[in-house]
């Protein structure tokens, strides 16, 4: 049962990462490829801590550019 759970997260986790790295280019920050990999990579911890990101985060996955 907990693999099955891991298994889920990770699978949610890169998922998320996928849409936010695909979506990227609608944020409002620095479109560098490192700049691009960290922020996809921490997005859990981002998303939690960082309000900006937050946003930006929702413009992401949403395709919004307010």
């Amino acid at each position: 049962m907990p693999y099955l759970i891991i298994l889920i997260l990770a699978g949610v986790y890169g998922w998320v990462g996928s849409k936010v790295w695909s979506g990227f280019r609608r944020t409002n920050f620095d479109q560098s490829f490192p700049t691009k990999l960290t922020m996809t990579l921490l997005w859990p911890v981002l998303l939690v801590a960082n309000k900006s990101y937050r946003k930006n985060f929702q413009k992401a996955l949403n395709g919004s550019r307010r």
